[in-house]
């Protein structure tokens, strides 16, 4: 394996250091280090160096709908993006509910060899929310799922949800729901407010997300077990979880880069490439949950990278799947969100898109500080770099991108999986 000395690289935005990577692992951190023979420099002037990052949602589509996406061209994204490490969803065809099919994905990722794929199990038997899932087979798998969800759909039944989470006890798993009580969003389009009037959309109310949260809330706390809010979107939503948290009752919630940006109001263009469940909302939502995740009181970004094919986006809007992509994204998108708006330092990005999605998740090789003796799971950043999102550019077999035009800082230089470049130059390695 060829070692690798990055020199001068600000270390999560910090001091500047050079990163002596070998046989997999951080070598040593620090300035005048010695070298083994053949080993390649890279120069880490003006280049910031993160833990490399952690999704905790991604939709990688295989089985089932690989003219979307695979786990072979979903970790090239993710490696693009900065990522090494993936969740994927279980909607799949056949969902991810059984041990078979996790440990499918789990192989597809090994041999992608891009990004670390961890499958997310189902909840439920075919995500329909009758029945519980082989939760027990699933963890206990090749693949140790300890995340699982039925994500898409909401595990909507309080008894069963009250169930999955004491289940879960046995092997020290997590629920991650999907808060959507879907008898307050059947037909629902967009956010529920004048615009959707306007517009002549049906409305997706803010409280359909907050009723399912502060249900979970209630019942993981009789419960005692793990809770973790996929794609937190309201103000409301941060006010419960913040609450709960003050409480001191086990919770964790989580955002996507979209609803760090974008608002509603992209939606009088009618395009469909701005419909995702749960949708666009206001700007003062943005900025509800831009606070919360500055103050810790959301745990992490999480991309919710949702591929679809031209055919499902390019269409008229109530025909058109819910979703966007993100992973190559979601990285330029905190920075200006969040970076560059001085609400957060690197450090804490490092904090809120590896170190926490890692500790959630439960996995011990990624998420782990920049210091000698851990893995060398690492990307390089040129945050001053600016760019144009040009789908076209994207690895991923989709293009459903909506920052489709738009100018975003930071560029992904180098991301490193165990000391092996799966991107250099900005580039993938092969």
């Amino acid at each position: 394996m060829t070692a690798y000395l990055i020199t001068g690289a600000s270390i999560v935005g910090g001091e500047v250091a050079d990163l002596l990577l070998d046989n997999g692992e951080i070598v040593a951190v620090g300035t005048n280090l010695s070298t083994p023979e053949g080993t390649t420099v890279i120069d880490g002037a003006g280049l910031i160096a993160l833990p490399g990052l952690v999704d905790l949602h991604t939709h990688l589509r295989e089985p089932g709908r690989e003219d979307a996406e695979t786990v072979l061209t979903g970790t090239r994204a993710a490696a693009k993006g900065g990522f090494t490490a993936v969740f994927a969803m279980a909607n799949t065809d056949p969902v991810a509910d059984t041990a078979g099919v996790v440990e499918q994905v789990w192989r597809l990722g090994r041999d992608a060899g891009y990004a670390d794929v961890y499958p997310i199990g189902a909840v439920t038997v075919g995500r329909k929310g009758t029945q519980l899932a082989e939760l027990g087979a699933m963890a206990d798998s090749a693949a140790r799922v300890r995340v699982f969800s039925d994500d898409g759909d909401c595990v909507w039944d309080a008894a069963l949800m009250r169930r999955a989470l004491e289940y879960v006890k046995a092997f020290d798993g997590v629920i991650a729901q999907h808060a959507q009580e879907p008898r307050l969003t059947q037909g629902a389009q967009m956010n529920e407010g004048a615009l959707s009037g306007v517009l002549g959309l049906t409305g997706w109310p803010s409280v359909a997300e907050e009723a399912i949260i502060a249900r979970d809330i209630l019942l993981n706390a009789h419960v005692g077990s793990k809770l973790h809010i996929c794609h937190l979107s309201t103000k409301g939503s941060v006010e419960i979880v913040r609450a709960a948290k003050k409480r001191g009752l086990e919770v964790t919630a989580e955002v996507t880069p979209h609803h760090l940006l974008l608002t509603e109001d992209l939606l009088t263009s009618y395009n469909p490439v701005f419909k995702v469940n749960p949708p666009l909302r206001t700007k003062a939502d943005v900025e509800a949950v831009r606070e919360g995740l500055a103050d810790g009181t959301i745990d992490i970004v999480a991309t919710d990278h949702a591929p679809h094919p031209v055919e499902d986006k390019d269409c008229e809007w109530s025909a058109a799947a819910f979703g966007m992509t993100g992973l190559e994204t979601a990285l330029s998108v905190v920075q200006h969100a969040m970076v560059d708006t001085k609400l957060m330092t690197w450090a804490e990005v490092a904090d809120r898109m590896s170190y926490r999605p890692a500790a959630i998740g439960q996995i011990t090789e990624h998420g782990r500080p920049l210091e000698a003796g851990v893995p060398a799971n690492l990307v390089l950043l040129d945050p001053t770099v600016e760019r144009t999102v040009v789908p076209g550019d994207s690895v991923s077999l989709s293009r459903n991108t909506p920052f489709d035009g738009m100018t975003l800082p930071g560029k992904v230089v180098a991301t490193f999986l165990r000391g092996t470049p799966t991107v250099l130059d900005g580039d993938l390695t092969r």
